[in-house]
């Protein structure tokens, strides 16, 4: 299966402004961007740009993966920022099964913040196990395969300014299977004009 662009560098740019003002305009005492390493260093980055009327700061959390056997998780790097009394954004890639997003809304919950929501560029609202609100959302995604702008397979891709779908099975027998198609494609993806392919959309 060939790759193809599911959401241009245009696009992409459009939303997380978006996103930014939604932010802002929520938060006019200032706010704390808390990116979930590595999937959204893209997305904070950009999106801490998009917030210039207010204060902004910045920190990172990552996790482990579940465990297969007790489905449990531990911190690799916490957050070094006091979160006591203040407005907290956690910014995520991709919320999908909500169980990161549980587990991470729990640990951060419990440190007193004012207020705490969640931010993602794309959103799997289908294969949710847990319940949980991205209350600033980029795009609804159907269940398909993505990479790009912070998305990885093996820490691939995660430097395209685009994203794009392609096969589960392709990656999973070589995780490189994608470079000569996506690397060189910058232009053509911005050629694209927002494009959004096979019925994604953005959230308005």
């Amino acid at each position: 299966m060939e790759p193809t662009v599911l959401l241009d560098a245009d696009r992409i740019e459009r939303t997380v402004r978006r996103l930014g003002a939604e932010i802002a305009a929520d938060h006019p005492d200032g706010v704390v961007l808390v990116g979930v390493l590595k999937g959204a260093l893209c997305l904070v980055a950009d999106l801490a740009r998009r917030i210039p009327a207010v204060a902004v700061e910045v920190d990172f959390i990552s996790i482990s993966r579940f465990a297969p056997d007790s489905g449990r998780v531990k911190i690799l790097h916490d957050v070094g920022i006091d979160l006591g009394g203040r407005d907290v954004v956690i910014v995520e890639d991709i919320v999908d099964t909500g169980l990161t997003l549980a587990y991470l809304l729990g640990q951060l919950g419990a440190r007193g913040p004012r207020s705490l929501s969640t931010c993602a560029l794309l959103d799997r609202p289908g294969r949710r196990i847990v319940p949980q609100e991205v209350r600033y959302r980029g795009f609804e995604l159907e269940d398909e395969f993505v990479v790009g702008y912070g998305l990885h397979v093996n820490d691939l891709y995660r430097n395209l300014p685009f994203v794009v779908a392609g096969s589960r099975d392709d990656v999973a027998a070589a995780p490189d299977c994608y470079v000569s198609a996506v690397y060189g494609r910058g232009a053509a993806a911005r050629r694209a004009g927002g494009r959004v392919a096979g019925g994604r959309t953005e959230v308005p």
